[in-house]
């Protein structure tokens, strides 16, 4: 066995030796790291150190020189507890240093606990199980339908968007019902160039697999319609072999890597202690000296990180010629309209659907019509919905522009079926990837399903945007299940998530608009069931005022004495409301979205609403919780804190107090009171 005693002559070491000695330099990291910040997952961290140098030497295509370029192969760690394997590859390409290894864990490092897509060759933040496994599906969709879009202009431009999305999973993310949900659809759709490691270690934080689970997950896959190879995840051929295989099917595939928990180790080699744990200074020590290391902490010779660098002068020649592909595309018209879409998100112009001043029009319709005026422009805008299609109105997109199939990766829209989560978490890896814009579709109240994803797209900073429709109390004789109460209020809490509840057919074609110029957040939409009046205003007076977040929609010739702040179909309430108290000096405020509203100066926050002198009333079909920011102590929230009934909608807004007539009488009684 070679030890670093023999390093001195490593040039006349096989490639076979090189290759072992440098997975057990990374496994000496792993170690070092984890003992030094008391923290992390060291035992599934090395059991998949052999496949995941093995794809990072030999395989996966990147240009070492910028981590950023567009045709890489992408890498997901969905396994994100074991983040210091992909830091050690990381260090080994030279995108991290050997500082941030030793700093694994602490504040203000590149290394931190779980991966985050800020730092350099990371590709989305993973850690929540599951959900990297969806991120890389929504990636390699994204890959597929913009391989076929390039094409679709020119031939030779195919070969413009065209690479693998690997994933690397471990036995939790396949626990993890979001990794089924996404591998159905994966093996539906056929997204051949999705290649998954699961590293079978059988072994979790709380003991072995075998408590738990006893699914057969090759034949799971299988019925999938997954290409399954089940291998030893420690024998190099075998794994060079697999992943080549995977990579001329035409399905999906699933890489099962049969693992040994911990292995390398001295004496704890399948021990589940070993998932999230430090192992001891005594089997580290006892470790190294198995593996052929110095006892030194960090070790990590130049003689590996040159092996390891043995392609990098290919890899920059192939992202060369790529960039040079680039330039004589450009000199196509229409490929080099979609080069700069794509590739450089220059948005054009959007152009509004028409609608009918007064007319009563439910804000999901307004949504369905601004869908497909904007997409006209916009074919990178794609997404569907989650089996909700009438009800979403994203219909006439999947009839304009055909489903993506695994026979038509040219279609725009995707047929999620009943998959909420998988769908969000799929749209957060469409956006990571670059190049697509993505949307997606459901009712308000299934937003809980969602929420893990939706948070993790707010910690990423990614454009993805939500359609939520039935948003409130008026969705009327499917009950309390399916109305929202507290939904909207519980998304407002997600930080640097932009929630709009737009009043009116105008304000959704405006928020939908904000929400793709928002770059680097997700938002969410939402949208009425009901009817609600088309506003007179002008396209500029309300553009002006929802990119804003909120605005004084109407107001009164003196002093106000009350304020209306209003969002959705609460906003003709609150006008209607206003008609019945022509004796008070009245301003409405639509307050679409709280977060743009937030970012704006006091001086014109306070402009808007102002802060003493006048009682603020919010309206709106929800919890009150978290108006009082607004109204003050003295203020008046008229929403719903209890669950709805199921009776047609015109029945429930009597029932809860809804009408112009009884929100009048609640003005006036709280006014009473006051004096």
């Amino acid at each position: 066995m070679k030890s670093y005693h023999d390093i001195k002559n490593f040039s006349d070491w096989s490639k076979t030796e090189k290759d072992q000695y440098s997975i057990k330099v990374i496994k000496g990291l792993v170690m070092d790291a984890t003992r030094k910040a008391n923290s992390g997952h060291p035992g599934g961290t090395m059991s998949c150190a052999d496949f995941s140098y093995i794809l990072y030497h030999d395989y996966l295509n990147f240009d070492p020189m910028n981590h950023e370029w567009f045709n890489r192969d992408r890498f997901v760690l969905s396994g994100g507890h074991m983040s210091m394997l992909q830091y050690s590859l990381l260090l080994l390409i030279g995108w991290l240093g050997m500082d941030d290894i030793k700093s694994f864990r602490q504040l203000h490092s590149r290394t931190p606990g779980h991966p985050e897509v800020e730092i350099p060759g990371v590709e989305c933040t993973t850690g929540p199980l599951g959900q990297g496994f969806a991120m890389g599906v929504g990636m390699a969709h994204a890959e597929a339908y913009l391989h076929n879009l390039f094409r679709s202009l020119a031939e030779e431009a195919g070969q413009f968007v065209d690479h693998y999305t690997y994933v690397l999973a471990s036995d939790g993310d396949l626990q993890e019902p979001v990794t089924l949900g996404s591998a159905s659809l994966a093996g539906h759709l056929g997204l051949s160039k999705l290649v998954v490691f699961y590293d079978a270690n059988e072994a979790q934080i709380s003991g072995h697999t075998n408590r738990s689970d006893s699914t057969n997950y090759g034949i799971v896959f299988e019925g999938f319609n997954w290409h399954v190879q089940e291998i030893n995840g420690h024998d190099h051929d075998q794994i060079r072999t697999a992943i080549e295989k995977a990579q001329g099917d035409n399905r999906p595939s699933i890489i099962i890597g049969n693992t040994i928990m911990a292995k390398g180790t001295a004496t704890m080699e399948k021990d589940h202690n070993t998932h999230g744990a430090p192992l001891p200074q005594e089997e580290i020590d006892a470790s190294k000296e198995k593996l052929g290391l110095p006892s030194e902490p960090f070790y990590c010779p130049t003689e590996i990180i040159d092996h390891f660098r043995q392609r990098f002068s290919m890899l920059s020649e192939t992202a060369k010629a790529w960039e040079t592909k680039q330039n004589i595309l450009s000199e196509i018209e229409e490929v080099s309209s979609l080069i700069s879409l794509c590739i450089n998100d220059e948005i054009p112009n959007t152009i509004y659907p028409s609608f009918v001043s007064g007319e009563s029009l439910a804000t999901r319709k307004a949504f369905g019509a601004t869908l497909d005026q904007f997409s006209k422009t916009l074919p990178n805008l794609i997404g569907g919905s989650a089996d909700l299609e009438p009800s979403n109105y994203t219909g006439n997109f999947a009839k304009s522009y055909s489903d993506f199939t695994a026979d038509n990766h040219s279609g725009r829209n995707i047929p999620f079926g009943v998959r909420e989560f998988p769908m969000a978490a799929m749209m957060n890896g469409m956006a990571l990837h670059g190049g697509i814009i993505p949307f997606g579709g459901t009712f308000l109240v299934f937003a809980d399903y969602e929420r893990p994803a939706l948070r993790l797209a707010a910690i990423q900073h990614v454009r993805v945007i939500h359609e939520f429709t039935h948003d409130s109390f008026f969705v009327g004789e499917d009950g309390p299940t399916h109305q929202p109460v507290e939904h909207a209020m519980a998304l407002r809490t997600i930080p640097e998530f932009y929630v709009f509840r737009p009043g009116d057919a105008k304000e959704t074609t405006v928020c939908f608009e904000k929400a793709l110029q928002l770059k680097d957040a997700p938002s969410a939409l939402l949208l009425t069931r009901q009817g609600v009046p088309v506003s007179e205003k002008s396209w500029d007076e309300i553009k002006a005022g929802v990119d804003k977040g909120g605005y004084i929609y109407q107001d009164c010739k003196k002093q106000p004495e009350l304020v209306f702040i209003a969002t959705g179909s609460e906003l003709s309430l609150a006008f209607d409301t206003a008609e019945r108290m022509s004796d008070k000096h009245i301003r409405i405020v639509s307050l679409p979205c709280w977060e743009l509203f937030m970012e704006q100066s006091l001086d014109y926050r306070n402009d808007v609403i102002p802060p003493r002198g006048c009682m603020k009333i919010s309206m709106e079909a929800g919890v009150t919780l978290g108006w009082e920011r607004f109204v003050g102590p003295a203020g008046l929230s008229i929403g719903l804190d209890h669950y709805g009934a199921s009776a047609p909608n015109k029945d429930l807004a009597e029932e809860f107090g809804f009408t112009p007539e009884k929100v009048e009488a609640r003005i006036r009684t709280h006014l009473k009171k006051l004096l």
